[in-house]
């Protein structure tokens, strides 16, 4: 399970969306997330399953390391679909079993929520995939360059906001590491109730912490040591440069919302007059 989240991960590879501007992704990821919010209509989803699909073909990262990461979210999915499908009603009735009323509203609002959840984190996902954690730094900080005239400190935010998703990855392999050792030395951390599986965590998450506190100590001083002072005076050596390319995949961007926007409300309408 430790494995399975995809989440901070680079894949390597020579595709079109690598190759993208991290700018770009990052917008269209925002976007493509939004997207997921403002549609309530299996046509509009259907659109949204069209274009997803497409960007993962282009990618040419393995369509079953991305679904690996949905693993992670199968409890939380479980209990939203669960909770939607039982607590939400409105419309006709569909099944009426002993104390058990499902509604047609219900039914598709725990539909809905589950395909946002998981369209969610292969979004996210496909970003972080297919962009270095340098690049994903230098975007991030070229977008908030405006707000350096408030005096934000945008330089420090993008290395705080990189360092977190590149250590994610390190911290889930520790986690690997750590929970092997102990079960080697006869933890058991799987039977038990909930309070005996909580306490079974602690010799877990102590090593954990003190690993990650030591890895942080370890990287501040390694940039002491490099004179590193923030990011006022610095020069980039690969400045970000939009090309034909990026234009292409912003204008696609646009189409997409602007379809799933006017299917929505086309959609809203027509139910609305019958």
């Amino acid at each position: 399970m430790i494995r399975d989240i995809t989440i901070g991960q680079y894949y390597p590879a020579n595709s079109l969306i690598h190759r993208l501007d991290p700018r770009v992704k990052i917008v269209c990821t925002l976007l493509f997330l939004i997207s997921l919010f403002v549609q309530n209509s299996f046509l509009g989803y259907g659109i949204a399953t069209i274009f997803l699909v497409a960007v993962v073909k282009i990618s040419r990262v393995p369509f079953k390391f991305i679904v690996k990461g949905l693993k992670a979210i199968i409890i939380l999915l479980m209990f939203t679909v669960v909770m939607n499908l039982f607590l939400t009603k409105g419309g006709e009735e569909v099944i009426h079993v002993g104390f058990i009323h499902i509604y047609e509203k219900g039914l598709r609002t725990c539909v809905f929520m589950a395909i946002r959840l998981i369209y969610l984190i292969i979004g996210s996902s496909l970003m972080t995939l297919t962009t270095t954690p340098n690049a994903l730094t230098d975007g991030i900080e070229k977008l908030l360059h405006p707000l350096n005239k408030i005096h934000v400190p945008v330089h420090e935010v993008a290395m705080m906001m990189s360092i977190a998703l590149r250590f994610i990855p390190i911290l889930l392999e520790e986690t690997d590491k750590i929970m092997k050792a102990q079960i080697a030395r006869g933890a058991d951390l799987e039977s038990g109730n909930l309070i005996q599986k909580t306490k079974a965590m602690v010799p877990i998450l102590v090593p954990l912490f003190v690993s990650a506190f030591r890895r942080a100590n370890d990287l501040a001083m390694a940039m002491e040591a490099r004179c590193y002072h923030g990011g006022e005076g610095r020069t980039k050596m690969k400045p970000l440069i939009y090309k034909k390319q990026d234009y292409v995949a912003y204008a696609v961007m646009i189409f997409y919302m602007a379809a799933v926007i006017l299917i929505g409300r086309f959609v809203t309408f027509k139910l609305w007059i019958f």
